[in-house]
């Protein structure tokens, strides 16, 4: 075991569970949908180019609601000094965490010399791992992949990571896949590299004095505890979005909390309130309900809840009674009451 994978972990957000970093996803209405249906479970932001915060709306991209805690921010950059500020200004915030992002294959990030292409720089990542620790006393962790085209041993894994521990990265999430940084879409570096989970959990038995959190291809609660036997944290990314009902029981079964698991109509009335709100300052309704298409997903009535959200809530018109009577209308169906 390496010097560096031994240093006990200091007391940080509690990673057992998470839902991962999505692009043009994981915005703050979506985390405030979420936070309906788990308390517990750690949220991340969408990827934010660290230019972005600091040459631009500055509120627009690091406002939240309170209730979206536990929120972690993931930035993307590879300037230290850029990356201090960042850090210090997510403390200022009221984030949880701060994250690097070392796992994003796409050109666009590739060309500003961010994400997966820094897993062939650590030591670059580990002096951005120190800036950033040394402007916030916030929990600084590193999300990557298990390699880069042909830097995808076990062994190019193992350097990387201890690398960024020595600069004082306590918690690494892994994509288990590597990425080919050209060839293939960002869509197909999350499908078409196989799964290779087993090196996630030999990097753990290796570093057992780090965080571990696996990530990718992790569909159901089930696969979350079968992780959490060999790893210290579970991350779910897509399934979250597309069926996120299956997060409605993590509090009880991940956590530990004996609490009734959150309903899909109670999630429903507490948008329409959280839509209200919004609808008030000028945001658009779709805005809010497309990340809600998926609530029902798999029971009777689904298409229709689909349906309506997707084109009715179009209308610049469109206000938050509209998921009542959708919730109505679904509740009405004899097939979904059996189903339910």
């Amino acid at each position: 075991m390496d010097a560096h994978c031994s240093k006990p972990l200091a007391p940080a957000a509690d990673r057992r569970l998470s839902v991962a970093p999505m692009m043009d996803w994981t915005d703050r209405h979506c985390r405030y949908f979420l936070r309906q249906l788990t308390r517990r479970t750690l949220l991340y932001t969408e990827m934010i180019p660290v230019g972005a915060i600091l040459h631009g709306d500055r509120a627009r991209f690091l406002a939240f609601h309170p209730e979206e805690r536990p929120l972690a921010l993931q930035l993307g950059g590879a300037d230290p000094a850029a990356l201090s500020e960042a850090a210090h200004l997510a403390a200022e915030y009221g984030y949880d965490e701060v994250n690097l992002n070392v796992g994003c294959p796409s050109d666009r990030v590739q060309n500003a010399r961010f994400g997966a292409c820094l897993m062939a720089e650590p030591a670059l990542v580990g002096r951005c791992v120190a800036a950033m620790q040394a402007a916030s006393a916030l929990p600084v962790t590193v999300k990557c992949r298990i390699g880069i085209d042909d830097r995808d041993r076990f062994e190019d894994l193992l350097s990387f990571v201890q690398d960024v521990a020595a600069a004082g990265c306590r918690s690494f999430t892994v994509h288990a896949r590597k990425a080919w940084l050209s060839g293939l879409s960002p869509k197909e570096n999350r499908e078409i590299p196989p799964l290779r989970y087993e090196e996630v959990y030999r990097l753990k038995e290796t570093c057992r004095g780090l965080e571990i959190v696996i990530n990718g291809g992790i569909l159901t609660l089930d696969e979350a505890e079968r992780h959490l036997e060999k790893v210290d944290g579970a991350m779910i990314g897509r399934a979250a979005y597309q069926n996120p009902q299956i997060l409605a029981e993590a509090d009880a079964r991940i956590f530990g909390r004996a609490v009734p698991t959150a309903s899909r109509r109670d999630a429903v009335v507490a948008m329409h309130g959280y839509a209200t709100e919004q609808r008030a300052k000028g945001v658009p309704l779709r805005s809010i309900t497309r990340h809600m298409l998926g609530l029902f997903n798999g029971l009777p009535g689904a298409r229709a809840w689909r349906r309506t959200l997707s084109e009715t809530a179009r209308s610049p018109a469109a206000g938050p009674e509209l998921l009542l009577r959708a919730l109505e209308e679904i509740e009405r169906r004899d097939s979904f009451r059996n189903a339910a």
